[in-house]
């Protein structure tokens, strides 16, 4: 079967290209792939190449294909997998696995999500890394990797009990929280997911210092709605403080926090971070920085004498996957929360190369169709251009401006093949 992909060659060297898939073992499956969402962590393999982990060193020879955050349906189902899958289930998956760096979207040949058919290798089935979904559409499928990131990380933090050898894992229940840079959508997702689980802090500040960012986040997940769900939410723009440790400290009344998240790789972040920390603070580094000499200073006498620790997570396990699912299916969080911008597989190669520079959240590439990135508060501007953006601001107003399965229905059954 032909497919359509983006193939990585080397640093910064995408290639939109059509090739030959060879036909799928017994322990394999065939597969359509719908959509994928754009992730910064593409961005960083795109433009290390081969200096990435994930990455083949012989990629310029043998290159792989891109995007880990996918969607989409079995086509057809090898021999030895025929009791567990049919054609025509929905899936999508967990792309890292345990025990290798190896992960789809970065080190496979015939895996990605930035293609309209792929192969599903069998190391996948060993780990029971493809999940199937039985929800509506496919994006809030798509989406599930990138919640289950920070459904990983909330769990990953840890406490400890003095004169015991025991680590309670997961945030401090009715504790003090802090998400650092959290208003990116990485930081939407965690939000979500910190005010909808069972266990919560009592005190949950998010800072930017994007004012818009801060007013957008507040305007989708309020402090009123985490009121009533008994979590006091603030959101704080440190640039505009004298004194941001300070002005952060007395929301709990000197006590510090507890569990305080990093979400962008900045070493004054880092600092903020540590002196933020309770007795017993967990400092939990979830940006992932490109530089690998990243350093930032530390206070150790704080970890000796007021037990505070660092932690920090890459990815979820499946187990978070099916949680981020579940959640989802429950309507218990909203993954089109965090996505700004819509486009076709043809929009692939320019909207990763660029991601840093796109204003917005979440980019969801639909692999079948060809379609400039679009951001969604655009649709009603592009319909003069193009009458398919008309109907799609039409639908997505009838949902808080938000994308929504019927949105993605119509964009599928009306938008141009590739």
């Amino acid at each position: 079967m032909k497919t359509n992909a983006i193939r990585l060659y080397g640093a910064n060297d995408l290639r939109l290209e059509n090739f030959e898939l060879p036909p799928i073992k017994a322990d394999e499956l065939l597969v359509k792939i719908v959509t994928d969402s754009a992730c910064m962590s593409t961005y960083k393999a795109v433009t290390q190449g081969a200096k990435h982990k994930r990455v083949p060193n012989n990629v310029a020879e043998n290159p792989v294909i891109v995007g880990h955050e996918f969607c989409g349906e079995i086509i057809e189902v090898g021999a030895k997998l025929a009791g567990k899958f049919k054609a025509g289930q929905k899936f999508t998956m967990q792309p890292g696995m345990k025990g290798t760096m190896d992960a789809a979207g970065y080190s496979f040949p015939h895996l990605g999500g930035n293609m309209t058919y792929g192969i599903i290798p069998a190391c996948y089935f060993a780990q029971n890394g493809v999940l199937l979904y039985e929800g509506a559409g496919y994006f809030n499928a798509s989406l599930a990797e990138p919640l289950s990131c920070v459904i990983g990380a909330t769990k990953a933090n840890y406490h400890t009990r003095q004169g015991e050898y025991v680590h309670d894992m997961d945030i401090k229940n009715g504790g003090n929280m802090a998400i650092l840079g959290g208003c990116g959508p990485m930081g939407f997702a965690h939000i979500d997911y910190i005010l909808h689980r069972e266990r919560t802090p009592k005190v949950l500040i998010v800072t930017d210092i994007k004012q818009d960012n801060l007013d957008a986040a507040a305007a989708a997940l309020s402090p009123k709605m985490a009121e009533k769900l008994g979590i006091k939410l603030v959101y704080f723009n440190p640039s505009a403080s004298q004194n941001a440790v300070e002005e952060m400290m007395a929301l709990t009344g000197g006590h510090g926090y507890d569990d305080v998240f990093v979400f962008y790789p900045v070493a004054a972040l880092v600092e903020q971070a540590d002196a933020m920390l309770a007795y017993d603070g967990c400092l939990n580094f979830f940006a992932g920085p490109q530089d690998t000499g990243f350093t930032a200073p530390f206070n150790f006498y704080n970890v000796h004498y007021n037990a505070t620790h660092v932690v920090g997570t890459n990815a979820g396990n499946i187990d978070d996957m099916k949680d981020a699912l579940a959640m989802a299916a429950a309507g218990k969080i909203n993954p089109a929360l965090l996505v700004s911008h819509i486009g076709g597989l043809d929009a692939a190669s320019e909207t990763i190369l660029n991601l840093p520079n796109i204003a917005g959240f979440k980019k969801l590439i639909y692999n079948e169709i060809s379609l400039p990135l679009t951001a969604i508060k655009d649709f009603e501007k592009m319909s003069a251009q193009n009458p398919l953006f008309g109907t799609l601001a039409e639908i997505c107003a009838r949902h808080n401006d938000l994308w929504n399965v019927e949105a993605e229905t119509y964009l599928l059954n009306n938008a141009p093949r590739l």
